[in-house]
């Protein structure tokens, strides 16, 4: 094979994808490339016998080019991204890589390095870029820290302000659990499009993780940042189609500004973090500029969420279970029980599952929390239907719709539905009706299957979401339990009555019971009997209880 001469390797690199400069211990350039010239606006002679400050934007200190060089020395080669000014006088980011290479005997620092300020024009060199999200081909959280840090170098100096937008997508994760990631992806990828469309030229914008992005933007005016994060979470309003299908989401988003909630990088993305955990607390869909005041919750729950992952792992004899008895209305007779978990921590003290609940679905451990109710029923029902309990009542647990797939969730089941049926009574699964919403194929198929295995299925909070009769007719469900807020203002306003008995009415028509929550009082019980509704559970009846002190009740069947 013939070698390649000196003029075919001088060939290859000046007509290299990336831009090159090869420059002198001094340092001066040496040499450039074809792509360097195209990236900078430079010709050779006018870059040739000039130090490499020529290229410099002025954004980075001191400090960033000492380590710059410390880097070299120690480690022979230093790689990150560098704010430069082309000859027009713009300032855009490189990813630069530096590397002495020696040559005839001299020693020259080799420069390469590609311009990431326009994505589109890089899309072959993506995939071998360790700084971008190969799905949603935007920085990721690694080149956004860059982009952050030159920023704050830039504004600290030129006395501006910018501020750190923290997006994150309600609601994402049950795309992937009743749809496969697959479905998820193309989601994210036109959910990442949404979120540019909000933003202009020039803002920066990455995919940090999962479902969630974050941008840095420069207001012009007071309003600004007001009206890009109104925008930001009214873009997802409209459904994202894929492949014909619609799908709801909505986006919560935080802000922060420098430097009024951060000096730094760091500082400014976790507070961002924390105003739109902020925005999640104030019911998702909005977004919350940092406060120190309102942040106080948030980091209360996120103490609270580390506390549960590690009791989900640790202790188990933390949490128990109580049960609420539910009672026919037109007998005042026990029908059945609802099993309720019960988390109580050393430090927290008990905490309500209203709380931990949601914390452990956004944290995807649902499944280990299900794990401890499944396994304080079992140590509390007898093993035989031996003794004294009465046959024919139902044992309800509640069951997140991201469950209904897992294929955990039969094997985790089956002892317990093994053990209700062993003792003549029938369990029952409880789903909120939000999240049935929208249910996948499969999900409908597996809720048939433990239908067809004797298991009743319930829609828990009925009412709160927005199930059509049409939809509702193709759920195999049995029971809908009427959301406690209606009942509490029974009598108070008739409009509630009228939406129990319509509540009645679609259930009579869908062949469905219903059971009423949050009884409180005679007059609501009196109410809901004359409306013929068929089962109710509450305080007025009944509260939750130990397994060891509903023993005697059940016993005798005692009516209310």
């Amino acid at each position: 094979m013939q070698a390649l001469q000196q003029q075919d390797f001088r060939a290859l690199v000046d007509n290299h994808p990336r831009a090159i400069m090869l420059a002198t211990t001094e340092p001066r350039i040496a040499y450039v490339n074809q792509m360097f010239r195209s990236v900078t606006g430079y010709s050779t002679n006018e870059v040739l016998g000039q130090t490499p400050s020529l290229l410099s934007s002025g954004l980075h200190s001191s400090e960033f080019y000492k380590a710059m060089w410390e880097s070299l020395e120690q480690q022979g080669r230093w790689e990150g991204l560098i704010w430069n000014r082309r000859k027009s006088g713009e300032t855009y980011p490189q990813w630069l890589s530096i590397y002495p290479v020696e040559h005839e005997g001299r020693r020259f620092y080799a420069g390469v390095f590609m311009d990431v300020s326009d994505v589109a024009a890089s899309d072959e060199q993506l995939a071998s870029l360790a700084y971008y999200d190969p799905l949603t081909e935007l920085p990721n959280r690694s080149l956004f820290q860059e982009f952050l840090k030159a920023r704050v170098s830039e504004c600290e100096r030129e006395k501006r302000r910018f501020a750190v937008l923290y997006v994150d997508l309600d609601f994402f994760k049950s795309v992937n659990d009743l749809h496969g990631h697959e479905c998820g992806d193309r989601v994210l990828q036109q959910a990442a499009l949404c979120i540019q469309s909000v933003l202009k030229r020039g803002d920066v914008v990455a995919r940090l993780s999962g479902d969630e992005f974050a941008a840095i933007i420069e207001p012009q005016a007071d309003d600004h940042l007001d009206s890009v994060c109104q925008r930001m979470t009214q873009v997802f309003r409209a459904p994202i189609v894929v492949d014909h299908r619609e799908y709801f989401l909505s986006a919560s988003v935080g802000a922060a500004v420098y430097p009024d909630h951060g000096k730094n990088g760091g500082e400014l993305l976790q507070n961002a973090d924390r105003a739109m955990y902020t925005a999640k607390l104030a019911g998702r869909a909005c977004y919350r500029v940092y406060s120190a005041v309102d942040t106080a919750q948030g980091r209360h729950e996120q103490r609270l969420s580390e506390a549960l992952i590690a009791s989900l792992k640790t202790a188990p004899e933390e949490f128990s279970v109580v049960y609420q008895p539910q009672y026919q209305l037109a007998t005042g007779r026990i029908s059945g029980l609802e099993a309720l978990l019960r988390w109580d921590h050393p430090d927290f003290g008990p905490v309500s599952p209203s709380e931990f609940v949601p914390i452990a679905e956004q944290r995807g451990h649902i499944h280990e929390l299900t794990e401890h109710l499944v396994r304080c029923i079992l140590r509390d029902l007898p093993d035989s239907g031996n003794g004294c309990l009465p046959r024919g009542l139902c044992l309800a647990i509640n069951i997140s719709a991201r469950q209904i797939t897992d294929s955990r969730l039969e094997a985790l089941l089956s002892p317990l539905f093994e053990r209700i049926r062993m003792i003549g009574w029938s369990p029952e699964i409880e789903i909120t009706e939000t999240h049935l919403m929208n249910l996948s194929r499969q999900c409908l198929q597996r809720l048939q299957e433990l239908n067809g295995q004797g298991v009743v299925v319930a829609i828990d909070d009925f009412g709160t979401g927005y199930s059509s009769l049409a939809y509702l007719h193709t759920l195999p469900v049995q029971v809908l339990k009427i959301d406690r807020q209606f009942i509490w203002r029974l009598g108070e306003e008739s409009r509630d009555s009228r939406i129990v008995s319509a509540i009645l009415g679609i259930a009579e028509a869908l062949g469905m019971e219903v059971v009423a929550e949050g009884i409180e009082n005679e007059d609501q019980y009196r109410q809901l009997s004359e409306l013929k509704c068929h089962r109710g559970q509450g305080y007025l009846m009944a509260r939750p209880a130990p397994w060891q002190a509903l023993k005697g009740v059940l016993i005798d069947r005692r009516q209310f």
